[in-house]
């Protein structure tokens, strides 16, 4: 049977739930494909229960799990231990492409033990740059890592590709395909549910949706945080602020000392997708330091501040759908106040176009994979100049 004719054998490899999130669509789309590809799951168990309640929604459940995670692990640690498990798992599944999803930790893994097994690797979310080395730490630098590894680069947005050319990488590897993030939300926004943790009652008034977890906001950039929302819901008696803990305790052990005595800042758990999807219909706006709800909250048109110094996905700023505030007391106390006070300011930030996507994203990236390798003319490329 000739190459044309063949499945091409598709290998995910995720680990934490913003890849689990972001690569079930094209999961999906690919396993209907039944002519085109044969799919193979691996879960390295970066961050275990998290990922696997994030594709659970979707119905997709793993074929292996390496198990990786361990209690207060390094991204040292994670990156070890999948160099050392993924490549017998990966020699024997004998993938035709290996594909991984944005930044973390188990992305650059899977991409270098494929690149070890001359596996070409296809980057998923490819091209976001924030040109500061430690913001996000260790984001910033893996996915740069990860760009001379890959051999298919799907970009989410125009801004992304540009950066990948910048930096070497041929035009011919690259694709603009929107956020699969945008996908993974229209697929799951008629079964969106409200989170278990929440107490029964409706809610009175405005809802302000609260997460944040970024390793560089450990510490004094939580605690400023955490201050800053305690401010608001002083000076805002009809606002509740819903904060779903990242059980990390970096994070969890100031959340808890500094709001937990707040009647209208809910504490719950960490949610599953669908219930994530609940709140952000719900909230009147989302208060953030995470990538993907950059990405997310737009798509309900909930304004979003962003609470970091940086962000790599600044097509969101540009757009006027989100503002970028810090970690600082005070600055977020006043972004806030702002939008929950002007209504003008509200609408400007809540009517405005979300540029990371139509819901297309997995088509475009399987359309893309499947002309490259059924081309007769097409061989895996290396970045940046590189031979493969």
């Amino acid at each position: 049977m000739g190459l044309a004719a063949a499945k091409i054998h598709l290998v995910f490899v995720l680990g934490t739930r913003p890849e689990a999130i972001k690569l079930a669509p094209v999961i999906l789309v690919a396993r209907r494909r039944t002519c085109d590809f044969r799919v193979t799951v691996i879960n390295t168990g970066q961050h275990q229960d998290l990922c696997c309640a994030a594709l659970a929604p979707f119905g997709i459940s793993p074929e292996f799990d390496l198990g990786i995670m361990d209690v207060r692990q390094t991204p040292t640690d994670v990156l070890a231990r999948t160099l050392e498990r993924l490549p017998s798992v990966l020699g024997s599944a004998s993938p035709d492409i290996v594909l991984v999803q944005g930044d973390t930790s188990t992305a650059l893994g899977a991409a270098l033990c494929a690149h070890h097994l001359k596996i070409p690797v296809g980057h998923v979310e490819a091209g976001l740059r924030t040109d500061r080395r430690y913001c996000p730490f260790p984001e910033e630098m893996n996915r740069r890592l990860i760009s001379p590894l890959a051999s298919y680069h799907f970009a989410p947005t125009e801004r992304a590709r540009e950066h990948l050319l910048r930096e070497g990488i041929p035009d011919s590897s690259v694709l603009v395909t929107g956020n699969s993030v945008v996908d993974a939300l229209y697929w799951l926004r008629d079964k969106a549910a409200r989170p278990a943790g929440l107490p029964t009652q409706e809610f009175s008034g405005r809802v302000l949706l609260l997460t944040c977890h970024r390793r560089e906001n450990h510490g004094a950039g939580i605690r400023s945080i955490c201050l800053a929302v305690r401010d608001i819901v002083t000076q805002c008696p009809d606002v509740h602020v819903v904060f779903p803990v990242h059980p990390n305790p970096n994070v969890a052990q100031d959340v808890f000392d500094l709001l937990r005595d707040q009647p209208r800042i809910l504490l719950i758990p960490p949610v599953d997708y669908p219930e994530l999807v609940w709140l952000l219909q719900k909230a009147t706006m989302v208060l953030t330091d995470s990538g993907g709800i950059q990405e997310e909250a737009p798509s309900f048109g909930k304004p979003v501040l962003v609470l970091r110094e940086v962000t790599e996905r600044p097509e969101g700023i540009e757009a006027g759908v989100a503002r970028l505030v810090g970690t600082d007391r005070r600055s977020i106390v006043e972004a806030t106040l702002q939008l929950l006070e002007n209504s003008d300011a509200y609408a400007a930030m809540s009517k405005a176009v979300n540029p990371y996507g139509d819901g297309h994203a997995a088509q475009r990236i399987l359309d893309f994979v499947a002309r490259q390798v059924h081309s007769p003319s097409s061989m895996p490329v290396a970045s940046g100049g590189m031979a493969s």
